[in-house]
Order: structure tokens, then C-alpha cells, then sequence
């Protein structure tokens, strides 16, 4: 009895080993395949911290999500910052503001040529990536910041904006927002302009943020492939801000790619509905405070809570969640990574650019191929780009 007892402890330790060295196996395996690919985000709200007196990018700091030292740390090599501002900050004073922004980018690259690649090409990314350097873009949110004019929209690309976010949280003159009360029935015949002009610029059209008529006419219209640079999944979590299974199967049709936003009340539908209880109340508070920022976000989510109690947490593996429904959805060529980061609150487990490496081996575990894994870390938001280029030199023989 004691021989049978003992035999049955070594093969149960044997087998414990085994797995463990498995679990070693795989998170060596992971951590290899995350930082040797492109891991590319489409929507960092980090630009405004480049304008401050005193920020450095190349210092790690203990606030916010993404500097030098914690992209580096985290395997991010690519992202594009958001050129944002408010959607009630128009005409002149939008553009004006937008071309301070993009200088700001600009500046870093400048100041950091043997790190940071100001990249407005597929081939720049991946130039970026064989020279072990930042590749940055820039992706403009909100349709507002062209000042009704496609001349200015033109500008923009000529200072190397490669996405257009046709509205932003409120509607433009000519383009329905998701989150404001439809007033154009979708696209004006403007925007349907605005649609055309980025094609034969080779500018993304963004449909993040859009009403789902102005995505369906944006679809409608566009002669090239279309990107959400930072959207889930509203089968998931109901925010208006998400894109539905129908939408994000015609997105895949056309080419396009869905970019997964990690932000917490867009990822899980119990923390969405807890801020629906809480909306009016933290619209008028964050009012007070001067309008949004990140900081002000924060500070007012901790006043709701208070008032009325705790929201529900929400953990980082929601965003697994919410790759792999699309990418069952839509298979994997048409899903990439969007963050959000710096713009908002992430769920717990993805506080910053360092907690990346954990989607890598979430996905590996999973049973996800490696390269399968590599075209949502970023070599499908490559891909779209070339693709959207190519489309519009297409355009120029015409």
C-alpha cells in the first residue's frame, strides 16, 4: 500500500513539473513572439503630455500610460498619437490648436532621431521596425478640426495625419457622433466629400466615434478600406461607441480592420450601465472642472463613487474578450489593437504600455498561431495602410 501511495505522489509530482515547465515554455514563447513583432496601437492620447513644460517622453513617470522607458518596457513599438481636442472647439481656433499638437509630434522625432521615426508610410513602419526605433503617426480625432474645409483637411496630410476621425463625441456640420442626437441622418453631402478627399489622399477614414449611419454611408462611399482606431465590440458592451456584429462583419468586407479599445466602461457591460446611472451627474462635474481630461476623468469617477457607490471592476482579460469575438467574428486579418491609452480609465491589469506583453500571451494560450497573433499586434494596421496608399495612387492615374 505505502509502494502504491508513494508511486502515486511521483508521477502526481512528475506531471505538476511537466506542467509547470509547459507554463515556462509558453511564456518564454510569448515574450519572444511580443517583442519581436510589430506591436502597433492606433489611438494614444498622449500628445497633449508633449506639450507640457517639463514632460519629458524619454523619462518613465509614475502617472498616465505610455513614455520612452515604458514602451520599451512593454514591446511597444508603434502607435499613433491622437491629434484631439474637443469636439466644441471649432473654426480657427481648432485648427490653430491642431497644428501646435502636431508640431508637437513632429519635435519629438526631431529631438529623438535615434529612437522616435515620424512615419507616414507602411514602408516607414517597417523601416522603423528593422532600425529598432518608435514609430510614430499621428491620427486626427474629430472631423470638426478641418474647419469645414478640404484644404485644411489636405494640410493635415501633408503634415503627415493618416487617419481622419469623421466626429468625435459631438456631430460635426456634417457628420452624425455616436454619443450626440442624430442631426444629419448620417453624412451631409460634405461629408460624403470629406470621405472622397481622404481616399484620394490616402488618409484612413476613421469610423470610430461616427453614428452608425454616418459608418454605413462612410462604407457606402469609400473607395478604399476602413479602419475603427478605437472600438470594441457592442455584443459584448452595449456603449454606443462600440460597433456591432453587423458592422464589424461590412467593416471586414470592405478590408477594414477594428481597432479593440481597452477603456473599461467600453469593454464591460456592467461598469457601461453603472455609468449611464452616473452620467448626468459626472457631464456636470467634469463641466465644472473646465471640460475633459484625463485628470479630470479620475477625479470625477471617485466623486461618483462616492455619491453613488463603488463602480464594478473590470479586469484587463475583457479585452481578450473582445479580440477574440471579432476575431471569430471576421477571422484575424481584420482585428488589431487601439488602446485608448492616456484618454481614460483602462481596466485593472493594463495600467499602462508595460502590460502589454500579457494580450501576447493571453492570445498564445488561447491556442491563437503565431501569426495570426502578429497581424493584430500590428501587422494588419501595416497592411491597411499600404493598402489605403495604394488605393489612392489608383485614384491620382484617373
Amino acid at each position: 500500500m505505502k509502494s502504491l501511495f508513494t508511486s502515486f505522489v511521483c508521477l502526481f509530482l512528475m506531471a505538476m513539473n511537466g506542467f509547470a515547465q509547459t507554463d515556462d515554455a509558453i511564456a518564454a514563447k510569448a515574450k519572444k513572439l511580443h517583442f519581436s513583432s510589430i506591436v502597433l496601437d492606433t489611438h494614444i492620447d498622449t500628445t497633449p503630455r508633449l506639450q507640457r513644460a517639463g514632460w519629458l517622453f524619454t523619462d518613465e513617470h509614475p502617472d498616465g500610460a505610455v513614455d520612452l522607458p515604458r514602451m520599451k518596457k512593454g514591446g511597444l513599438n508603434g502607435l499613433f498619437f491622437s491629434i484631439y481636442m474637443a469636439g466644441t472647439v471649432t473654426g480657427p481656433k481648432a485648427v490653430a490648436d491642431s497644428i501646435e499638437r502636431i508640431a508637437a509630434v513632429h519635435k519629438l522625432a526631431a529631438d529623438l532621431p535615434n529612437e522616435v521615426m515620424l512615419c507616414r508610410t507602411a514602408a516607414d513602419v517597417k523601416l522603423a521596425h528593422r532600425q529598432k526605433k518608435i514609430a510614430a503617426l499621428m491620427g486626427m480625432e474629430g472631423g470638426h478640426m478641418i474647419n469645414n474645409s478640404l484644404a485644411t483637411l489636405r494640410m493635415y496630410a501633408e503634415l503627415g495625419v493618416r487617419y481622419l476621425t469623421l466626429t468625435h463625441s459631438v456631430n460635426t456640420e456634417w457628420g452624425d457622433s455616436s454619443t450626440d442626437t442624430p442631426k444629419h441622418n448620417g453624412l451631409t453631402d460634405f461629408g460624403k466629400d470629406v470621405v472622397r478627399e481622404l481616399n484620394k489622399l490616402g488618409v484612413l477614414v476613421d469610423i470610430s466615434h461616427v453614428a452608425d449611419k454616418t459608418f454605413y454611408d462612410a462604407l457606402a462611399v469609400s473607395s478604399a478600406p476602413m479602419i475603427a482606431s478605437h472600438s470594441s465590440c457592442r455584443a459584448l458592451s452595449n456603449h454606443p461607441r462600440n460597433m456591432t456584429d453587423e458592422m464589424i462583419k461590412a467593416l471586414a468586407a470592405k478590408g477594414g480592420v477594428i481597432q479593440i479599445n481597452y477603456l473599461d466602461s467600453f469593454i464591460d457591460e456592467p461598469l457601461y450601465q453603472y455609468s449611464l446611472k452616473t452620467r448626468e451627474a459626472s457631464r456636470a462635474r467634469m463641466q465644472e472642472l473646465g471640460g475633459f481630461t484625463p485628470e479630470n476623468a479620475t477625479k470625477v469617477r471617485e466623486e461618483m463613487a462616492q455619491q453613488f457607490g463603488p463602480a464594478p471592476k473590470v479586469t484587463w482579460e475583457k479585452i481578450i474578450e473582445h479580440i477574440d469575438h471579432a476575431v471569430k467574428l471576421v477571422g484575424a486579418d481584420h482585428v488589431g489593437l487601439g488602446s485608448d491609452f492616456d484618454g481614460g480609465s483602462m481596466p485593472e491589469g493594463m495600467k499602462d504600455a508595460t502590460q502589454l506583453p500579457k494580450l501576447t500571451e493571453a492570445l498564445l494560450r488561447k491556442g491563437y498561431a503565431e501569426k495570426d497573433i502578429r497581424k493584430i499586434l500590428g501587422e494588419n494596421t501595416v497592411r491597411l495602410l499600404g493598402e489605403v496608399e495604394k488605393a489612392a495612387a489608383g485614384l491620382r492615374k484617373k
